[in-house]
């Protein structure tokens, strides 16, 4: 396999362009849509997939964010939501209500990564009650320089870059940092697009972002990687290893794709689906994220063949859950 443009094609594939030319009018379609932090993973098994098809079957990939990709599936726009988070209670009562149902399918694990720009002298780790002073609602128009969060910081602006209100990414780090899914200051620079917020730590030495590891890893040359203080105070830098032993806490997390119930009847989308999960864990492993055990794809490829409709997660988004404790949670689903 050609190695994966994790980031160069996200301009075009925002707008859920083909991977592949479209000069085939009897092409099968497949649309899949959400998260930016699935985005990399879905873009590689896509045009592995399509190559395999021959050009029979054209894969669109589009990043509207985990909930735009949650909003598009319950309104039935999309065969497949890509999600950095569980379905949310409010997510699976809009689908109830269009009558979709939809198979959750985990797929990887990510490091969420803080990152700073390689000029930042002054830190090289983090305490969750730091990232909670810089990011929480109260810390709007308040908290402006690195020496307010910490005395022994220079008295230079904060430059903080984010991903968007419709990211899963926002969520879980919100959830985890400041206690609250989406309780976050505003005055920041958003982008559903994380390409943006790694060109913001990469040009400004005041800088501060978080996205997944997969757009932190290609370019680990152009920024630096925080440790995070776990709660057993060990600081502990985003990697496959901290995701695989639970020490990178509490930024580790699963993510997912959702199948419409409905679309997984086309036999296009079953070969798609059942090659994501029975040919997936290389790509996953080269973009950069963690693949899940054999018997995990093997559980999720089990009860996609199924139909195993609804989510284990309760409309609940879930921090801090393990790799062991997800695969228990879809096992007992």
């Amino acid at each position: 396999m050609k190695s994966i443009p994790v980031l160069t094609a996200m301009a075009a594939l925002a707008a859920g362009l083909a991977l592949v030319p479209q000069d085939a009018a009897a092409q099968q379609t497949i649309k899949l849509d959400g998260s930016s932090t699935v985005f990399p993973i879905s873009e590689a098994v896509a045009e592995e997939f399509q190559i395999a098809r021959r050009g029979k079957v054209r894969v669109t990939v589009g990043i509207s964010g985990t909930g735009g990709g949650f909003k598009k599936l319950c309104r039935g726009e999309i065969d497949i939501a890509d999600a950095s988070r569980p379905i949310s209670k409010s997510e699976m009562e809009a689908c109830a209500r269009a009558g979709i149902q939809y198979i959750e399918l985990p797929v990887a694990y990510d490091a969420l990564t803080v990152a700073v720009n390689p000029k930042n002298t002054w830190v090289d780790t983090l305490t969750v009650a730091e990232l909670k002073k810089m990011w929480e609602p109260a810390a709007q128009g308040a908290i402006r320089t690195w020496k307010q969060v910490n005395p022994q910081w220079p008295a230079q602006p904060l430059a903080l870059f984010g991903p968007g209100a419709d990211s899963g990414t926002f969520d879980y780090f919100t959830e985890a940092i400041v206690g609250k899914a989406k309780s976050s200051r505003g005055d920041f620079t958003a982008s559903e697009d994380d390409n943006v917020l790694v060109q913001g730590v990469e040009s400004d030495v005041n800088a501060l972002a978080y996205f997944g590891y997969a757009y932190y890893a290609p370019n680990a040359a152009k920024m630096k990687a925080v440790k995070i203080v776990n709660s057993k105070g060990q600081a502990i830098a985003p990697s496959p290893r901290g995701v695989l032993d639970g020490s990178y806490e509490p930024l580790s997390r699963p993510i997912f794709i959702y199948v419409n119930k409905a679309s997984a009847q086309r036999a296009e989308v079953k070969a798609f689906v059942e090659f994501y999960l029975s040919q997936g864990a290389p790509l996953v492993e080269e973009v950069k994220y963690v693949p899940l055990a054999k018997g995990a794809y093997e559980k999720a490829l089990a009860n996609f063949r199924a139909g195993k409709a609804g989510t284990a997660f309760g409309g609940r988004n879930e921090v801090g859950l393990t790799v062991e404790e997800l695969l228990a949670r879809e096992a007992n689903f």
